[in-house]
């Protein structure tokens, strides 16, 4: 379940900051009764963008395949990186 948090208590940044890591989830602040903030700790934040891109990538292929690109194999995908990172 979200927390929800008055502005006020953004005063106590230590709590906040546990509250953070506690629930692995953002937790949002409120001003005057309505949304104003998203707090999380960076390691939220980095599991969050490292899944955005995740699903970017997965529709740029959805994409490919649908536009009936020639795609590679894995086996020339995976020979390509030896190449490249372990030489010929």
């Amino acid at each position: 379940m979200p927390q929800i948090r008055p502005i006020k208590d953004l005063r106590n940044t230590t709590e906040i900051s546990e509250l953070c890591h506690q629930l692995k989830e953002p937790v949002f602040i409120t001003k005057n009764g309505y949304g104003d903030l998203v707090l999380m700790s960076m390691e939220t934040y980095e599991k969050k963008m490292a899944q955005l891109e995740l699903d970017q990538k997965l529709g740029e292929a959805e994409m490919q395949l649908k536009s009936g690109e020639i795609l590679s194999s894995g086996e020339e995908v995976i020979n390509r990186l030896r190449e490249k990172y372990v030489g010929k």
